[in-house]
């Protein structure tokens, strides 16, 4: 008989090994080429010390000449809060009653919640790999009606999102409806009565400062993990303009190359949207290059340009080509994925007010790069 001692044990036993198993992997190409480790971590924060490098503290001398002087503060220090990720089931009391005298039925009651909960978590982790801390997923051009706005990046899984639009919907709003080809997000909250005048960012609502710092907060701002950008320039990755219609193949070899020499940065990876991409194919082809394809372990299909690999993923905005080297980038992590517990190491328990059981995923992890100045984009002015 299923019982929810007997559900509970499955969740823990046998459950728990296969999403870690999917979460690890087979989420993007970027999170499977990035290292994941729990050796800077140290209690609820990341802490790590990064050398500057550079040439100084080596030079050439004459054998009964003095010895250089070592180098003085040669490090950067970076502390980060850990990030808290979580992710729920619910089952319903009904649901587990009708299934309490068929096995199979409960196993494929309880296959049907984790499969959702599995996608959710990884195309919620693939999406914060580009975002920059505070859950944006775009930025607002313009007021096109009282309910539809113009943004820079419109994306089809942008529809049934909680948002908030800068401060205009402190409440948050539904994204009811998205026109891709447009460029248009429709929002439920009127907008009537609100200056929109362009450049407001779009959020997950609630997600301010509670995400995983992805290439968004990398190549964004004037600040990174601390440091000023302006000041330091270990912290600023390189940024070159353009408009996606004048686009060359020169324009991304550049990139490649600049980041090679002022930074010793090997680029190992390019990634952009599917729109993206394919103008890339094109310039490729026009050039009479042989555009290759090859494919990685997870299966993920790729172009190559100057032996890198171009990987086209839709949480990428359109107006970004990040060129990075997965090698400098770290997932930090606490742990990994594990079931929230009560003090009777419960995992299922009952949803206050309601005939249902739930179950809470978590996982405390912060994405960090370790040379920030060895990454470069392409900003796209009219992507």
């Amino acid at each position: 008989m299923i019982t929810i001692t007997n559900a509970d044990a499955a969740l823990k036993d046998y459950y728990l090994d296969a999403v870690n198993a999917q979460l690890n992997g087979e989420v993007s190409p970027f999170f499977n080429a990035i290292e994941k480790t729990g050796e800077n971590v140290f209690g609820k924060d990341v802490k790590l010390a990064i050398a500057k490098g550079g040439m100084a503290g080596v030079v050439a001398g004459s054998e009964d000449g003095e010895l250089p002087a070592p180098r003085s503060n040669r490090y950067y220090g970076i502390t980060l809060p850990l990030k808290n990720i979580y992710g729920t089931i619910e089952i319903s009391d009904k649901a587990l009653r009708a299934s309490e005298n068929s096995a199979g039925a409960f196993v494929n009651l309880l296959n049907a919640e984790m499969e959702g909960l599995v996608a959710g978590a990884k195309a919620n982790f693939a999406r914060m790999l580009y975002g920059d801390g505070n859950g944006r997923i775009c930025t607002v051009t313009a007021k096109k009606s009282d309910y539809v706005l113009t943004v820079n990046s419109a994306k089809s899984y942008f529809k049934g999102l909680k948002v908030k639009v800068g401060s205009i919907t402190p409440s948050g709003c539904e994204i009811t409806a998205v026109d891709v080809a447009k460029k248009e997000i429709t929002v439920s909250v009127s907008l009537k009565d609100e200056t929109v005048s362009g450049g407001e960012k779009v959020c997950l609502f609630g997600a301010e400062g509670n995400e995983i710092t992805g290439l968004g907060g990398i190549f964004d701002g004037s600040e990174l993990y601390g440091h000023d950008k302006s000041t330091e320039s270990y912290f600023q990755p390189y940024i070159k303009r353009c408009a996606l219609s004048a686009l060359t193949e020169s324009d991304i070899i550049d990139v490649i190359d600049t980041l090679e020499e002022r930074a010793d940065g090997k680029v190992n990876m390019i990634l952009c949207s599917y729109g993206v991409r394919k103008r890339i194919a094109e310039l490729m082809s026009s050039s009479r290059r042989i555009v290759n394809t090859t494919d990685i372990a997870a299966g993920y299909s790729s172009i190559i340009v100057n032996d890198v690999p171009v990987y086209a993923d839709k949480f990428c905005p359109d107006d970004r080509i990040y060129f990075v080297n997965a090698n400098d980038f770290a997932l930090n992590q606490l742990c990994d994925w594990a079931w929230l517990e009560d003090e009777g190491g419960r995992i299922l328990r009952q949803v206050a007010g309601k005939a249902a059981y739930s179950a809470t995923l978590v996982k405390y992890a912060e994405l960090v790069c370790k040379k920030p100045c060895g990454q470069g984009a392409i900003i796209l002015t009219d992507g």
